[in-house]
């Protein structure tokens, strides 16, 4: 993606570009829905008072929505402990625990769809693989168990940031997750799961169709005419991917907050 644009992937895309005349959005007939790391926040940082204005600002517009894979208390530490409340809609778990207004919705569990067994057979051959493959350094907490997915870590979440961007780097080349989710795919074909690489260090791991697109059920009859989605990581295998192609949605890639900024500034201020 060129840097300090967005791609769209329809034609209406740059209509700002071409000079058509803008529609005329409004809190009734638009949402838009935002990605967190990489597109409101740096990776794993916490978001900027100018960004929790910007989007307080855009509420004023249009409906605005969040969807990230991080459960709540980690999108709390990112985006405020205020989080749900100042969006309309909140997706934490790609919407696996869903908000409206401020108010629980729906709670969705990855235990209960999998069974103790398969979980059990899912886990321990994660951690036999994770202790047998080389890397630079790791850390603790290579699994954390969220109440819809998985989070895998081969580096471990504990590293710092600077260990982050070492790891981030040295799997661009490497393909350590990569190759991880293409083994997982193989050995437990039948479990019927998706495993999406996200953020700098970690894959998540859920059922088909739990993916970021579970959270336009909640939103898709509410009568808007376009539903927008901002996300950084929109390529095949990347976590903004399926809700990015999603016929439901206009989506856009960006490659940063200052990303995000612009292009929603040219298409609903």
């Amino acid at each position: 993606v060129a840097a300090g644009h967005a791609t769209l992937k329809t034609a209406h895309t740059i209509a700002h570009a071409e000079k058509k005349p803008k529609m005329e959005h409004t809190r009734e007939s638009t949402l838009v829905l935002f990605d967190v790391d990489g597109t409101l926040t740096a990776p794993r940082k916490v978001v900027t008072p100018e960004m929790r204005q910007f989007m307080a600002d855009l509420r004023k517009k249009v409906t605005v929505g969040v969807v990230g894979g991080s459960d709540l208390a980690k999108a709390k530490e990112q985006l405020g402990d205020d989080y749900v409340d100042v969006v309309d809609w909140a997706f934490p778990e790609n919407g696996l625990n869903a908000f409206k207004d401020g108010k629980s919705i729906a709670v969705q569990s990855f235990k209960d769809f999998l069974g103790e067994d398969k979980l059990k057979k899912l886990l321990n051959w994660i951690l036999k693989y994770m202790s047998e493959i080389d890397i630079p350094i790791k850390r603790g907490t290579f699994i954390e168990f969220r109440a819809g997915m998985l989070n895998v870590s081969p580096i471990g979440r504990n590293c710092n940031q600077t260990e982050r961007d070492d790891f981030e780097k040295y799997d661009e080349v490497h393909k350590i997750r990569e190759t991880m989710v293409s083994k997982l795919e193989i050995e437990f074909a039948d479990y019927k799961l998706k495993y999406s690489i996200g953020g700098q260090i970690s894959f998540d791991v859920f059922p088909i169709g739990w993916d970021k697109t579970y959270c336009l059920q909640f939103v898709e009859k509410s009568g808007f005419k376009e539903i927008h989605f901002f996300g950084d990581k929109t390529y095949k295998g990347g976590n903004d991917y399926e809700i990015f192609e999603d016929p439901r949605t206009k989506g856009h890639t960006v490659t940063c907050p200052d990303d995000t900024f612009k292009i929603c500034t040219e298409l609903f201020m």
